[in-house]
């Protein structure tokens, strides 16, 4: 299994009033390891988008948070692929402050491959390795 990590660091706009983390931002996070877990195992996701016409459209999306991030922490986004077929994907998430490695949320999104019309496609086959999808 392929486990690719991403650095990211917390801004200010993305913290409360209390100085800790707004919850929607772990989903943006997500997302910027989802596209990073892409450039690892070889293609930009927007190429696919253009050049294939497949997207990935978020069907379902989960977080469970465990301890808070603060203003300034740098992020660890642990990004791998829990499962997948040719029409859709599931990723799985862990996020962790880089000083001390806590463990502070963990999550998954669920996606269909779409066209560009929005109706559900076949991933093409030069994806399947990438996205760990074995031949039937």
């Amino acid at each position: 299994m392929h486990v690719h990590e991403t650095r990211v660091r917390v801004r200010y706009a993305e913290t409360d009033q209390m100085g800790v983390v707004y919850y929607s931002n772990y989903f943006v996070w997500m997302e910027v390891g989802r596209l990073e877990y892409c450039k690892s195992v070889g293609f930009n996701y927007r190429d696919m988008e253009i050049d294939d016409g497949v997207f990935l459209a978020v069907v379902e999306a989960q977080c469970r948070y465990r301890h808070p991030a603060r203003f300034d922490d740098e992020l660890i986004v642990r990004t791998s692929v829990e499962s997948a077929s040719p029409r859709g994907i599931r990723f799985a998430y862990e996020i962790r402050r880089a000083e001390d490695q806590r463990l502070l949320a963990t999550g998954q999104t669920s996606h269909l491959f779409c066209g560009r019309d929005m109706r559900p496609v076949r991933l093409p086959d030069k994806y399947h390795a990438r996205f760990e999808i074995s031949a039937a």
